[in-house]
């Protein structure tokens, strides 16, 4: 999700190359340029086309092999019209009882629960919170892992402090790719690695990272250094990194926010922005992070809200389904979409958002004001054919797919005992090749 800009670059520290080789030995990967499991761009179809290949290991564009796509495929053809409604909703809850979100996820039978700071009190109850909610997936039926999410960029956007490891800014791995790009792009990589083994270890199995908006500099309101660059270059190299590094720890990685928040002059938190860029410039400035993103793997790319004058004016570009063509049809993406969260200030005045976004193309809602109520809207419009059918289990059959694709990776890849402290070490090694 988007969140306000502070003040001030990321504090300098002394060059330790050092703990850059000690973090690339250790990391429980392949290669830099070619982690294990990290998908091969190809022109499979989307789920809700029929696969290309007959194989069924056969790997996707975007994680999931065709097999598992046609198993998530499968299974929603039979789910029920509330079923599909939780199944394309990741809730907000207030507090940190741990029995609420859980009661959320079975009851509603949602895809998951997003985790903010107002969630978290300390290590045990996260540990506690993020067990519960596996659970009632389980008691729900599901045999694959909720969309388990948090902010944790790193920097101030980090929602579990005091509890998971304090990365810096993104901002550094565009920092350290200009002083060295091989050196950088490893840093990049393995801080993906390191925090996406960590969140695992933690109970999570998404991460809201990482940010792929160019920033503008001190005219950005909303990025600032949560980009990683100004030069649409350096930023489409650390997004490249990032995400392989992700897909290789094992978590779902969510590129955000396309196609780009990084012009915008003011918060979508507050008011919708409006970016007057044509769709050329976008090209040009904006997009190729997102094309790095799809390239590299992405599974998961989360749209703004922002109001594209020259694509789609006056509508919110998470409600838009020009916005969402531009991502599927011009990037190729197939993976999940899924929109910022919807109770923004710049969605205020729209009439069920959560409906619209769906239909527009969206995949997963993130954090309505009202759980339960866009739960029975989204149940009523699939009912009475307002979304079609077809386009909710298309969106709910990639949320599934992803899910698998995330349970079959973390069974093969377990989670080091010394997780923490080799965390540590990346971050540092991260800041350290910064400067």
């Amino acid at each position: 999700m988007v969140r306000a800009a502070g003040a001030g670059l990321v504090r300098r520290l002394g060059a330790v190359l050092a703990t850059l080789v000690l973090a690339a030995c250790t990391t429980p990967s392949a290669t830099d340029e070619q982690p294990a499991t990290s998908p091969t761009p190809s022109t499979t179809s989307a789920p809700s086309e029929a696969p290309t290949t007959t194989d069924p290991e056969s790997p996707t564009s975007w994680g999931p092999t065709t097999g598992e796509v046609e198993e998530a495929r499968d299974l929603v053809s039979r789910w029920t019209p509330e079923q599909l409604a939780g199944g394309v909703i990741v809730g907000r809850f207030h507090g940190t009882d741990p029995s609420v979100p859980a009661d959320m996820v079975r009851d509603l039978h949602l895809a998951g629960v997003s985790v903010t700071g107002a969630n978290v009190a300390d290590e045990a109850q996260v540990r506690s919170m993020t067990a519960g909610l596996s659970a009632a997936a389980a008691e729900d039926g599901r045999t694959f892992p909720p969309v388990i999410g948090v902010d944790q960029e790193g920097g101030y956007v980090s929602h579990l402090r005091g509890v998971a490891t304090e990365f810096p800014h993104f901002q550094s791995a565009g920092l350290a790719l200009q002083q060295d790009r091989a050196v950088g792009r490893r840093a990049t990589r393995e801080a993906a690695v390191w925090t996406g083994l960590e969140l695992r270890e933690l109970g999570f199995t998404w991460v809201f990272a990482p940010v792929a908006d160019v920033t503008i500099g001190a005219a950005d309101p909303t990025i600032g250094a949560r980009s990683p660059s100004l030069d649409p270059g350096v930023a489409a190299d650390a997004i490249d990194a990032a995400v392989r590094g992700y897909d290789a720890a094992g978590i779902v990685s969510t590129t955000k926010h396309f196609p780009g928040h990084g012009t915008a002059t003011s918060d979508s938190h507050d008011t919708l922005p409006v970016v007057d860029a044509t769709l050329d410039q976008l090209r040009e400035h904006d997009l190729p992070p997102f094309e790095a993103a799809v390239t590299a793997g992405a599974p998961a790319v989360m749209l703004s809200h922002l109001d594209l004058t020259s694509i789609a004016p006056g509508v919110p570009a998470s409600i838009a389904p020009e916005v969402y063509d531009l991502l599927r049809d011009d990037l190729g993406f197939e993976g999940v979409a899924i929109t910022d969260s919807l109770g923004m200030g710049a969605l205020g005045g729209q009439r069920m958002p959560a409906v619209r976004a769906l239909a527009a193309g969206a995949d997963l809602l993130l954090m309505p004001v009202d759980t339960h109520e866009t739960h029975r809207l989204v149940s009523r419009a699939i009912s009475s054919g307002e979304v079609s059918r077809d386009r909710a289990e298309e969106a709910a059959a990639r949320v599934v797919a992803a899910q698998l694709w995330q349970q079959r990776v973390a069974e093969d890849r377990p989670v080091p005992d010394d997780v923490a402290a080799r965390a540590q070490v990346a971050a540092d090694a991260l800041e350290s090749a910064a400067y």
